[in-house]
């Protein structure tokens, strides 16, 4: 019987893997869910560009054990890679690990992808592509400008740097320029030889799709002067052609109510974040201090003890009056093993709408929800007195901040109920800024401030200072407004309801008659950070 021979494999499935993707034009909203996905899953991120770190940093979790990053515009010895360098790199950890590529805009369009692709294959490492936005469709779309219309079905990508013979390009062609910036003078001139108008319209995007993006609108004769006033610098997208002229009537971008604004927000960093996604909406740049680290309380007891006695049956309500509170009764409950079948037989209150989505992410309808201003004394407007026939039990646990008021305790007891004020959490003054936020913040460079309490105010300016008096103020209630006055704030801007998008809303209405106000005047629109302290009018949103 013969021995079956062993063979060995002569290929082998690479351990490593290389996807090739696209970051898009700059916008991170503007990036696939794919390519998200896949920077989560990353082993190694070579990057393309210093504003890529950033951007990796706020969609994965840049940590001991998290993905390692690696710079690949330069090298170890700190000196720019070339393409072929930068090959080597991405094949060297594409052997070992799950690599992710982050390259501008799309990896297969003017860009290095197709030859770091080929020195993979080459190698045997696997890859894959990820498309991404290109800044060629994507620039003049959020300036405003189609490439494309029913008249004008033509288009032209041009990349300028080498010897380009601009006849071929004399036709009613729309003409889209890449690293154009430097040359568009000959650029231009070229072109009117060659047979175009002077007056063909021309738009120059810098750094488009983010809040620094800036257009000029110009003519193939005068674009290379504008360029000039405007400084104009790369990296811009240059469209030329009639479709221009639609930049009028469609530029939705730098015509946001708070384009390019910078926004101070000083929240807790667990509750910054509904609010920065709304000031981005809005086009303008969040920035987020802490003022207040939320703390379990000095002594537990109290709290173990009014959780035994909810789970007991001894309160008749819990009234929440605040998204922290309800925060630490079920971690509480978390740590005890309870859920939320402990609230069985009880009555829930809530001081506002956002409360009450917080208690029903956790399972449970709140029972009573202010009907007019969402505030302890709208609760208190609202709140049943005690009767001792409808009622078999006259107790209310009130889990609360620490330095929280006692006018719903007060109330409360006025209305017949007797109620279990128990500290539930802290709030604690956090540390001080860097030094460049607080110099920001008191020489005016921050163009708003939105103050979402008075405990906001209070340690924003123990810890940072006052703000300029250019700088819009806007707050989330009465409280607050009287809290920033008497700290020696002027108010601008007043939400019409203690809601913190009600108080975004609110600020891009000031904005946008700002803006408004500003182009009636003929003057050219600047942010308050640019413009010299004027006597401000007071906004309160209706």
């Amino acid at each position: 019987m013969t021995r079956p021979t062993k063979t060995t494999a002569t290929t082998t499935a690479p351990r490593g893997w290389v996807s090739f993707v696209g970051s898009g034009p700059g916008d991170p909203g503007l990036m696939t869910v794919r390519a998200v996905e896949l920077l989560r899953e990353a082993e190694v991120i070579v990057t393309e560009a210093p504003e890529h770190i950033d951007l990796v940093r706020t969609l994965v979790e840049v940590s001991e054990g998290g993905p390692v990053i690696v710079d690949g515009g330069f090298g170890e010895d700190g000196q720019p890679l070339t393409h072929a360098a930068r090959a080597k790199v991405v094949v060297k950890h594409g052997k070992k690990h799950r690599v992710v590529r982050l390259m501008t805009g799309d990896p297969f369009l003017y860009a290095s992808g197709p030859e770091e692709a080929q020195a993979c294959a080459k190698a045997g490492v696997g890859f894959d592509i990820v498309p991404g936005i290109s800044s060629v469709s994507a620039v003049p779309a959020y300036a405003g400008i189609p490439l494309t219309t029913k008249d004008h079905r033509e288009v032209a990508v041009v990349t300028c740097g080498a010897k380009i013979d601009w006849s071929q390009y004399a036709d009613e062609r729309t003409l889209v320029l890449l690293s154009g910036v430097g040359s568009i003078g000959e650029t231009a001139a070229a072109l009117v030889a060659a047979g175009r108008s002077a007056d063909t319209p021309v738009a120059m995007t810098r750094v488009g799709t983010t809040t620094g993006q800036s257009t000029v609108i110009s003519t193939l004769a005068n674009i290379a002067a504008d360029a000039r006033a405007a400084r104009i610098a790369p990296p811009a997208i240059t469209v030329i052609g009639h479709v221009v002229n639609l930049r009028e009537t469609l530029s939705w971008f730098e015509t946001k109510p708070l384009f390019g604004w910078r926004v101070l927000v000083p929240r807790t960093k667990e509750q910054a974040g509904s609010l920065s996604r709304r000031v981005r909406e809005y086009g303008a740049v969040p920035e987020e201090v802490p003022t207040i680290s939320v703390e379990p309380p000095r002594n537990p007891l109290q709290m173990d003890k009014a959780v035994r006695g909810l789970v007991e049956g001894r309160y008749e309500w819990i009234a929440f009056t605040s998204v922290n509170a309800v925060r630490a009764v079920r971690e509480k409950f978390e740590e005890y093993g309870l859920d939320a079948r402990a609230f069985s037989g009880l009555k829930i209150a809530a001081v506002g709408d956002k409360t009450a989505e917080a208690i029903a992410a956790w399972g449970l309808r709140a029972d009573l929800v202010p009907s007019g201003e969402q505030s302890a004394a709208g609760l208190l407007a609202d709140w049943p007195p005690y009767d001792n026939v409808l009622d078999p039990i006259n107790r209310v646990f009130l889990p609360r901040a620490d330095i929280a008021t006692e006018n719903l305790v007060a109330g409360l007891i006025d209305l017949g109920w007797e109620c279990d004020d128990v500290t539930a959490y802290r709030t604690v003054r956090a540390t001080p800024p860097p030094a460049e936020t607080r110099d920001a913040i008191k020489s005016g460079k921050f163009d708003a401030v939105v103050f979402t309490s008075s405990s906001t105010v209070r340690n924003l300016v123990g810890i940072a200072g006052k703000p300029h008096p250019s700088t819009i103020i806007a707050v989330i209630g009465p409280a607050t407004a009287k809290t920033a006055e008497e700290h020696g704030l002027r108010v601008d801007v007043l939400a019409p309801q203690p809601d913190v998008e009600l108080l975004v809303d609110a600020l891009a209405d000031f904005g946008a008659s700002r803006r408004l106000d500003l182009l009636e005047a003929g003057e050219p629109v600047t942010k308050p950070s640019e413009r010299k302290p004027t006597a401000r009018r007071k906004v309160r949103a209706k």
